[in-house]
């Protein structure tokens, strides 16, 4: 699965549910030599809202642990990603985001009530959006935009997984040409390179940060 999952109709949340409080803490903390940004328990509950079939009830500390290696990962990113201010995100681009977002989920009214339940407002819905935004973009300029995908490879994965795995799934169809298959494979190609570099460079980041984990989940 990828690191990164990182990428969602306007949305109005309430604030808080009546009489509902949410104790916070800071949990651990993200410094590239630059900046430092706070990680908090809620950012955690917030990580685990907007991932689609994830329950929030009694959270274990595996499944808090694997939404603070998610929410480190999108810091280290963003305190790079911030550094180009140029591909800073638009209005409109963090509204498509939050329509994607939740198209994700079975219904507006669910999703509402996941955010209400992690006391997740709209505001901080919208900046937690404008990150992700900003990242998918900074991924885009950094990786996806210089990666270029050769015909031999092309043709490679073609006859070594392409078809098998056609004839597998359908084997009374006729199979795709290479030329028919061409723009699906570079797409899956490209995004496996993508995603490769992408663990490469925070396998990297991470080891010139200092990450402090204050108070273990």
């Amino acid at each position: 699965m990828p690191r990164l999952s990182l990428l969602m109709v306007f949305i109005f949340l309430p604030a808080l549910a009546a009489g509902q409080e949410v104790v916070d803490k800071t949990v651990a903390t993200v410094n590239d030599g630059v900046r430092t940004d706070l990680i908090t328990y809620s950012d955690l509950l917030w990580q685990m809202a907007l991932q689609p079939n994830t329950p929030l009830s009694q959270p274990s500390s595996d499944e808090l642990n694997t939404a603070l290696r998610l929410v480190e990962d999108q810091r280290l990113i963003l305190q790079e990603a911030v550094k180009l201010p140029t591909i800073a995100a638009s209005e409109q681009e963090v509204a498509a985001a939050r329509d994607e977002l939740v198209k994700q989920f079975p219904s507006r009214e669910e999703f509402e009530q996941r955010m209400i339940r992690v006391g997740l407002t709209s505001e901080k819905l919208n900046e937690i959006l404008d990150n992700r935004v900003h990242i998918e973009k900074y991924l885009d300029f950094r990786f996806r935009s210089f990666i270029v995908i050769s015909q031999p490879d092309v043709a490679d994965y073609y006859k070594n997984v392409y078809v098998p795995r056609f004839k597998r799934r359908s084997p009374s169809a006729i199979v795709p040409t290479l030329e028919q298959a061409r723009p699906e494979i570079e797409k899956i190609l490209t995004e496996a390179k993508v995603e490769s570099d992408i663990d490469t460079f925070l396998d990297n980041a991470r080891d010139h940060a200092e990450i402090t984990v204050l108070n273990p989940v």
